[in-house]
């Protein structure tokens, strides 16, 4: 058996075993160390599978990762996200759509500290969808708003995802993190407009709440003071050389337990279910990226990512076309598995091809982030979506149809498609910060 029909033999086994709802880190570590098994030898495969578990979790890069799950935890049970949305709320509550374009810009503004998609749908519904039940808000718009702004701590700095992109790719993650920030805002720019003409074309679906003098809207801002002195400490230390991604990592961690602490925000059982919390999260990236390292190696060794290069780079298509065909893939597959498995899975055999194209790395990161992050909201996963149904269950105390949280949600798909061919037809977005940083 040639080593390319090898490759496709694996990653068809792999597919089926997914259906069986094996986790996907270890259905990836599985196929990849049975295939490479096969193909070198039983103990090479043993060698690879001991030595890439240990390299994982002993990696000093990849520390970065439970540090700023940690600094969101932290973020989260001190009650930085309900400030963020009351700032957001006396600004915007007054106008029609308000409240729900206070809960995306909030999404925003905790993904700053948070890094996680899920982690800021699950607070800010917490937070924002009592408020907009109590302001008669359609359940479509209020829950499709919270599902969907959840998406963009995906794309704004400090991200999870991005981290991952560029230990896999080799990256600079501080660029990427600096890349990421107008992407962000220009997506919380696209939602607060289509939450504008939904409003307006059905004022129902969105009333206007209660109107607030200035003085309680600048006292209400002053509340976002620590998010930005944090996410300037972080960033801005990166952007400056002051400290690399691991060590920003650990002082945006201490600086958002320092004010909770100085401050008495947050309690024993609150500090100890932050640190449970960190700990379970980073247990399962850290294992989906040893399996996507693993099943990489199984690649690499049935060259499949390389003949795929070969392949594209000797088709008659101009290299927009291709990177079209790439990202309907990121689409469909995010739609199927969770963003962060689906692209360590995935960027080990597109990346190369990328860059047999002539695309710039980060350029090519920020995109599949913001295509991944469709996936977030999309049947039959949408991740979000569940973590909005299951909260607006426990919180409302009554059922929000799946199909009402979906049905809520496009407007906001269609916002996010906008913003991706918005990008493709405008790189210098996301590519100015970092040319004008490094």
């Amino acid at each position: 058996m040639s080593p390319v029909l090898a490759g496709i033999f694996g990653i068809l086994i792999m597919i089926l075993m997914f259906m069986t709802r094996m986790p996907v880190a270890f259905v990836m570590a599985l196929v990849g160390f049975a295939g490479f098994s096969l193909m070198v030898s039983p103990s090479a495969g043993l060698v690879l599978l001991s030595r890439n578990v240990y390299e994982t979790f002993a990696s000093y890069d990849l520390t970065t990762i439970p540090l700023f799950i940690l600094m969101g935890q932290l973020g989260f049970h001190s009650g930085i996200s309900k400030r963020l949305y009351d700032a957001g709320y006396k600004f915007l509550g007054n106008i029609r759509g308000g409240l729900a374009m206070a809960t995306v810009s909030a999404c925003t503004a905790f993904g700053a500290v948070c890094g996680s998609s899920p982690a800021t749908a699950a607070t800010m519904a917490t937070v924002g969808l009592p408020e907009m039940k109590r302001f008669n808000y359609d359940d479509e718009l209020s829950t499709g708003a919270v599902a969907s702004g959840g998406g963009i701590g995906m794309i704004m700095p400090p991200s999870v995802v991005l981290i991952i992109y560029g230990i896999l790719t080799e990256q600079s993650i501080g660029q990427l993190f600096v890349a990421g920030i107008f992407p962000a805002l220009l997506i919380t720019l696209l939602f607060i407009v289509s939450i504008y003409v939904r409003c307006r074309m059905s004022p129902e679906q969105g009333p206007a709440g209660e109107r607030f003098p200035w003085s309680e809207k600048l006292r209400a801002l002053m509340g976002l003071g620590e998010t930005l002195a944090v996410f300037s400490l972080v960033v801005g230390g990166i952007f400056y050389g002051l400290f690399t991604p691991t060590e920003a990592a650990a002082i945006g961690a201490f600086g958002v337990l320092a004010i909770a602490v100085f401050r008495r925000q947050i309690t024993w059982d609150g500090f100890v279910t932050a640190l449970m919390e960190t700990l379970r999260t980073s247990c399962m990236v850290l294992m989906l990226i040893t399996g996507a390292v693993i099943f990489g190696k199984f690649l690499a060794v049935t060259r499949i990512p390389f003949e795929i290069a070969a392949w594209v780079s000797g088709l008659q298509m101009s290299p927009i076309l291709v990177m079209g065909v790439i990202i309907l893939i990121y689409f469909i597959g995010g739609c199927f598995m969770d963003a962060l498995a689906f692209v360590t899975l995935t960027v080990p055999i597109f990346f190369p091809v990328v860059m047999e194209l002539g695309f710039d790395p980060v350029w090519f990161g920020i995109i599949i982030v913001m295509v991944t992050e469709m996936g977030v909201i999309t049947p039959p996963v949408g991740i979000n979506v569940y973590v909005v149904y299951g909260i607006a269950r426990n919180i409302l105390e009554e059922d929000v149809p799946l199909e009402k949280i979906f049905k809520g949600i496009t407007p906001f798909l269609a916002a996010v498609i906008a913003g991706v061919v918005i990008l493709l037809l405008c790189p210098g977005i996301i590519l100015f910060l970092p040319r004008l940083m490094y």
